[in-house]
């Protein structure tokens, strides 16, 4: 059985827009990409010396369970040349495991939903491009939707018309 999936796509060195394409490639060979949010430009989050975020998200459609799915996309922010620098430093690809379906996870590893996804506008923005009224039972009545109304401070710069279309993939 397929569970539907939001993965968060971000970077700050290199070239992110090409980055994230390349990403969104190597994970269509183990899950159906249904759809790419635009690129959005943000602040850091965190550690502020460093180059402005792009960030995105992806729906997708995956047989792999939560920790399974992990490893595959740990896998491709290897290959793609993520090193850890430091906690929120700049990287070359960051893929997050933001919601598998209705699965609620608090493991040393994973938890998910993934912990600030209703506090973080570059997290909330891109999601909302794909599912306006994406909910998770453990929001309890949150949606994406009341999460940007309730914002208080906001990290995104800009946002493209680009979008990263999974139909070119296919």
């Amino acid at each position: 059985m397929s569970a539907e999936v939001y993965l968060g796509l971000g970077g700050n060195l290199g070239d992110p827009p090409a980055t994230f394409r390349k990403a969104i490639e190597l994970v269509s060979a183990f899950s159906k990409v249904l759809k790419v949010s635009k690129l959005y430009r943000s602040k850091p989050y965190g550690f502020s010396e460093q180059p402005d975020f792009y960030n995105a998200a992806a729906q997708i459609s995956t047989k792999l369970p939560p920790l399974d799915l992990l490893a595959c996309l740990q896998e491709i922010e290897q290959k793609l040349g993520k090193k850890v620098i430091r906690e929120n430093g700049p990287r070359v690809i960051d893929l997050d495991l933001l919601l598998h379906g209705d699965e609620t996870l608090n493991l040393p590893d994973l938890q998910l939903p993934h912990p600030g996804i209703l506090q973080r506008d570059f997290v909330l923005r891109p999601l909302h491009d794909l599912n306006p009224s994406l909910c998770h039972p453990s929001w309890q009545k949150e949606t994406l939707e009341t999460a940007l109304t309730d914002l208080g401070e906001s990290y995104l710069l800009e946002d493209s018309n680009v979008l990263l279309d999974p139909v070119s993939l296919n």
